[in-house]
């Protein structure tokens, strides 16, 4: 039974409500499927929209449908210095706190108070996926990568279960840029220490103060 945890590279993109699309496309717009994502019921609209913030701005940013009951702009780390905005590391859906934009379109503009993160590295699974990998929801994992010179362990990986998933790491463009791989990208999960909630934080004071486990 295979454990491999297929690793895709998620580029900076845009999740709308449908009152702000409106705002953008106009009244009555609908997204317009492009294609399909990894995810089940994910897709790649043909609309773009421009995002900018305090210190410069993205063009053509792709969008990703079906609508979302809050508008978020996933960025990386590198493309916050680009906006001028705060980096914020969360998982999808928990902006609160974060930086805002403006996002613009053709018919008109948007101005977000928040909702600009880098998203929080995660896999998606299903609940049978969660079973053989011996984890659950909301877990954080260690993440071992198949490459050839540039391998990386990937620390403080969420995972995310839900029936409608489709077994998937995602990183962000900054991530994925650290590890070179072959064709087929992909990952395991590594056990490095028996408490399974046992964070990266506390083994480097642990280093620091010479414990070694």
């Amino acid at each position: 039974m295979s454990h491999k945890i297929p690793i895709e590279t998620s580029a900076r993109h845009v999740h709308l409500t449908k009152e702000d699309f409106e705002k953008l496309y106009g009244e009555g717009a609908e997204l317009t499927f492009e294609k399909p994502l990894s995810q089940p019921g994910q897709f790649l609209a043909k609309e773009r929209v421009t995002v900018t913030g305090p210190g410069g701005s993205f063009e053509n940013m792709a969008v990703l449908g079906p609508f979302r009951k809050e508008s978020q702009v996933e960025v990386s780390m590198t493309d916050c210095r680009t906006l001028g905005v705060e980096s914020f590391i969360r998982q999808s859906g928990h902006t609160k706190g974060t930086p805002g934009c403006t996002l613009t379109g053709p018919k008109g503009s948007v101005e977000l108070d928040h909702g600009v993160i880098v998203a929080k590295r995660h896999i998606h699974m299903t609940p049978s996926d969660a079973i053989r990998l011996n984890v659950k929801d909301n877990d954080e994992v260690f993440i071992l990568t198949k490459s050839y010179g540039r391998g990386v362990i990937f620390a403080d990986v969420v995972v995310r279960v839900d029936r409608n998933f489709k077994l998937a790491m995602h990183v962000d463009t900054d991530e994925a840029n650290a590890f070179a791989s072959d064709e087929e990208t992909f990952g395991v999960i590594i056990r490095l220490f028996e408490d399974s909630s046992f964070n990266i934080d506390e083994w480097i004071d642990d280093v620091l103060d010479g414990i070694n486990r």
